[in-house]
């Protein structure tokens, strides 16, 4: 007979490998090329030491002259948070009564639910790469009823349950359910249990998350940022990373002058690339027009992709349209506590009953975040524009 324990069993020994594996290696391809390590994990906080520079202790000189001065490496100390990663599943207490004499219906209800939570938790997940931490998802243009138009909607998904924020704080009490995402307008229509006033200029954010998600890229490349990771930029330029952001058409010349410096002035060797789906199709254009021959290659997880010159050139709907990123991704760690876990409570339950309704939750959790040893290490091209009619190979 199917029980509630029957159901912790299942979630403890059966569902959680399988969740971690999946949420670790094929929710994004980035994601699966990051290496993960509880090194450096002191408490609530990362404390790591970046090296920078080289060690100066060299020199040539005369078999009389004094040996050179000792130098040691540089190195600068990254203090991080842990971000509190969530995921959560509820069953109501009569499903689970429904199917306490048939195994097979039972382990339907729980595959719908983990599932449900793998794909919500790929999604946010792939976000969180790409963002600043902030949770920014978008900014508001403009609002006609309970349609509201962004500058992007591509962090957006029906049943995402977000808040928006004015200059001055939180404008709903309850989040707000996005029912429809129009991709092709840049719109969004939501549903709210309370009257809400949004206006032009607000912000729009994962519900709960303001201020609280793992640093993505968006941070690192973040010219107006004067520090990461607690470390001033002024202090130690070298944590800015390249940023071409001239109009330009996408050609293997332009990707290969982002790459050539980053190996010439930081000895970083790009082995990841990153772009929009509308960035890989000019690049796809560029090739065709040229007919340069389009090499394919299979990532961990299965993804499989075009290159340049060996290098993987994803695409990921979380990049914005005009955008391509090149990466050395052996500079970047996933730090964390400990891998995805059930949160148990002080009887070792992970199902709990929802105080006043009828239904059980289980929360999945991880505590991460990401660092990046060298930002200068890394490089992005924006403003990347359709016509190849003016691309040059001179």
């Amino acid at each position: 007979m199917v029980t509630l324990q029957t159901a912790e069993n299942a979630l403890k020994n059966v569902y959680l490998g399988v969740v971690a594996n999946q949420l670790n290696v094929k929710a994004n391809p980035l994601l699966a090329r990051i290496k993960r390590s509880s090194k450096d994990v002191w408490g609530k906080e990362i404390r790591k030491l970046a090296p920078y520079g080289i060690n100066g202790g060299i020199g040539a000189g005369s078999e009389t002259d004094a040996l050179p001065f000792a130098s040691g490496n540089g190195y600068v100390q990254f203090v991080a948070d842990l971000k509190n990663l969530y995921g959560k599943i509820e069953i109501s207490d009569k499903a689970v009564r429904a199917s306490a004499n048939n195994i097979g219906a039972f382990v339907n209800l729980l595959s719908d639910e983990m599932e449900g939570l793998v794909k919500a938790s790929s999604f946010n997940l792939g976000r969180m790469l790409y963002g600043d931490g902030t949770g920014l998802l978008a900014t508001v243009s403009s609002v006609s009823g309970k349609v509201v138009t962004c500058n992007k909607v591509n962090n957006l998904i029906e049943g995402m349950l977000v808040d928006v924020y004015s200059s001055t704080g939180k404008v709903n009490t309850s989040p707000l359910t996005i029912i429809y995402v129009d991709r092709v307008n840049k719109t969004f229509t939501y549903s709210s249990s309370a009257t809400v006033t949004i206006s032009s200029g607000y912000s729009i954010y994962v519900q709960g998350s303001k201020d609280y998600e793992i640093t993505g890229l968006g941070k690192i490349f973040d010219s107006s940022a004067t520090s990461i990771y607690g470390v001033s930029k002024t202090d130690y330029p070298w944590l800015k990373a390249y940023v071409d952001s001239t109009e330009k058409t996408i050609s293997d010349i332009v990707i290969q002058e982002a790459i050539d410096f980053l190996d010439m002035n930081v000895d970083s060797q790009v082995n990841f690339i990153a772009c929009s789906s509308q960035v890989r199709r000019y690049y796809q254009e560029y090739l065709s027009a040229y007919r340069r021959n389009v090499d394919i290659t299979e990532l961990e997880g299965g993804y499989k992709t075009i290159t340049h010159n060996g290098i993987p050139v994803v695409a990921d709907r979380f990049v914005d349209e005009d955008t391509m990123y090149l990466l050395n991704t052996n500079d970047f760690t996933l730090h964390e506590l400990c891998d995805w876990k059930w949160i148990e409570g002080e009887d070792g339950r992970i199902l709990k009953q929802t105080q006043g309704y009828p239904t059980y939750s289980a929360t999945l959790v991880k505590y991460a975040e990401l660092i990046c040893d060298r930002p200068c290490g890394q490089a992005k091209i924006s403003s990347i524009k359709a016509s190849i009619a003016d691309s040059s190979e001179s």
